[in-house]
């Protein structure tokens, strides 16, 4: 699969002015609740209103969704609203029922998008179809399997085709529900330009007071749109209470959003730039030498540790490094979420470093 600018024409044929946004409940749970949402939401930015009807659960025995009388609710809020409809598919069987209903846009869930068999079951239910389709990354953090279930769909015949940034899981303890992982996204848009980013800042908070700010760095990094869950009662929401937002709520976060320029042309801008990049680049120079200079530090740790036939890893001691460089490094501005990223691939890179010391 290339890079083409044909991929884009899809969103383009919304014709905004503005990032694209869908909209909907986590869960479509009666037919009155989708009525009331999807009227609520049809004089404001939403182009899709979204309402899952099947509900994959990490265990059995919570809410599984509605199954197929849903679609029919969504059916009946497109007649009502003119919005166009979408909502998540995992199986052939789903696929099916939704093309049957006419769904505008379907998406391949992130626990799908894990299997590569569950997604070409539905490649090829889907094969040659003009339904706008979306990936969700995988739950681990693994760009090629994200796009390979874009591949899979593209080679299907589908045109009409995006991502969704939903997030990662992780067994750290994080203000999250699932970690952005920025620069994974940002690798997709570096190899794929065109393909529209959409961003699900829902599932990655899991908290509403949160669902803002993502949303607003999102589009600081170019995203095409949002998929934002939002329900007329959040709190006593079948599914996922703590990550919907109201109507309301959802007009307001969309009139705060700053939507930025791709670029600025004028030569203040670029001498600007220009200036700054240079630095930066400097630094990044300062940097690798620093970290080739620590590398060596680590060599000769490594030796003194095989002479004297001590463990490589000394747990008291990583811990000591890790609590003081958190501190030290919140001193600068730095987060505690970089800080402990970047020791864990500074020690693990030592660690290597003395293993080969060890086995040579």
């Amino acid at each position: 699969m290339e890079n083409k600018k044909e991929m884009r024409k899809w969103l383009e044929d919304f014709n905004l002015n503005h990032p694209l946004v869908i909209a909907g409940p986590c869960s479509a749970e009666t037919e009155d609740q989708v009525l009331k949402i999807a009227h609520e939401l049809k004089d404001s930015k939403v182009s899709v209103f979204r309402a899952g009807i099947w509900k994959p659960r990490t265990r059995p025995g919570g809410f599984e969704g509605v199954g197929e009388i849903g679609l029919k609710w969504l059916q009946k809020a497109k007649a009502e609203t003119g919005l166009l409809m979408g909502t998540e598919v995992a199986t052939a069987a789903h696929c099916k029922l939704a093309l049957e209903h006419d769904i505008d846009v379907l998406w391949v869930g992130a626990r799908t998008t894990a299997n590569p068999f569950a997604v070409q079951e539905i490649a090829d239910t889907l094969k040659g179809t003009d339904k706008i389709v979306l990936v969700k990354n995988p739950v681990n953090p693994d760009l090629a399997l994200w796009l390979g279930g874009v591949e899979r769909l593209h080679m299907a015949g589908i045109e009409k085709l995006g991502v969704i940034h939903r997030g990662f899981s992780t067994y750290e303890k994080t203000k999250y529900r699932n970690i952005p992982e920025w620069q994974i996204a940002i690798e997709l848009q570096n190899k794929f330009p065109d393909l529209p980013l959409i961003i699900d800042p829902s599932h990655i908070t899991g908290d509403r007071k949160m669902i803002f700010e993502v949303t607003q760095e999102a589009l600081d990094l170019n995203y095409d749109g949002m998929i934002i869950e939002t329900h007329i009662d959040p709190d006593n929401a079948w599914s996922d209470a703590a990550q919907q937002v109201t109507p309301d709520a959802l007009k307001q976060i969309i009139k705060d959003l700053t939507i930025r320029k791709t670029d600025d042309t004028t030569d203040e801008y670029s001498q600007k730039m220009k200036k700054l990049r240079a630095n930066i680049d400097v630094l990044d120079a300062n940097l690798l030498e620093l970290l080739g200079k620590r590398m060596k530090v680590a060599d000769e740790i490594g030796q003194v540790k095989k002479d004297a036939n001590v463990a490589i890893l000394q747990n008291n001691r990583w811990n000591e490094i890790l609590g003081k460089m958190i501190l030290e490094g919140e001193k600068k501005g730095l987060t505690e979420e970089f800080v402990l990223k970047l020791f864990k691939a500074i020690h693990q890179e030592s660690i290597g470093h003395q293993e080969k010391i060890f086995n040579a």
